[in-house]
């Protein structure tokens, strides 16, 4: 009888294994774990922040709506609260999207404003919260691209023959799209950084 009970339990773990329950497993704590680090970078880019903050208002007469625009949108994106929850919430998901997505363009105008301010260019501490912005948003792109890989995996697999029936068997839906307005900004990370001649030159410019 005992035997007989190991043997409907293999059996059941093959079938399942070959009905994709693991391959559901798999890409479910791969997205969590892709997800993850969407949001720690998300996250490191609104703690830079503040540092470009106090540099920029030293600036004189330095565009005011230009930095307040930055400031309200990164209290927008940093309200939103984000759970496990959101990964299988459209609406929620969207949500946070856009608002990080209004963060990235208004940090994109401040950097474009202030190339018209030399002293601030010239700023160290200014260059190199440029620096570390535009490589935390060349990391933003890369995580984000890899939560997207991973959800197209996980919604082949709810789609395809026979799988499919082990996902309407076991209750998983679909997980819900990672979209941005423009599309190009999936494979494209904003240019917020300092522009090239300034980058690389190591003194002030000259008055």
């Amino acid at each position: 009888m005992r035997r007989f009970g190991w043997l409907v339990a293999l059996g059941l773990a093959l079938a399942l294994s070959g009905c994709g329950y693991n391959d559901y497993q798999r890409l479910d704590e791969k997205s969590k774990a892709a997800w993850s680090e969407v949001v720690n970078q998300y996250q490191r880019r609104a703690d830079l922040i503040p540092n470009l903050e106090a540099v920029v208002e030293r600036q004189a007469n330095f565009e005011r709506n230009t930095l307040t625009d930055v400031i309200e949108a990164r209290a927008k994106a940093t309200s939103i609260q984000v759970t496990p929850e959101t990964l299988n919430n459209p609406e929620a998901l969207a949500a946070y999207q856009q608002a990080q997505s209004q963060l990235g363009g208004a940090l994109s105008r401040l950097m474009a404003v202030a190339e018209a301010y030399p002293q601030l260019q010239a700023n160290q501490a200014f260059r190199d919260l440029a620096v570390s912005l535009e490589g935390t948003e060349n990391r933003i792109t890369v995580a984000r691209n890899q939560y997207i890989q991973t959800v197209q995996e996980y919604n082949v697999l709810r789609r395809s023959f026979p799988t499919n029936l082990t996902g309407m068997v076991m209750g998983y839906q679909e997980k819900p799209a990672f979209t941005v307005a423009n599309e190009a900004e999936i494979s494209t990370a904003p240019r917020i950084g300092m522009p090239a001649n300034t980058a690389t030159e190591g003194r002030p410019a000259n008055r």
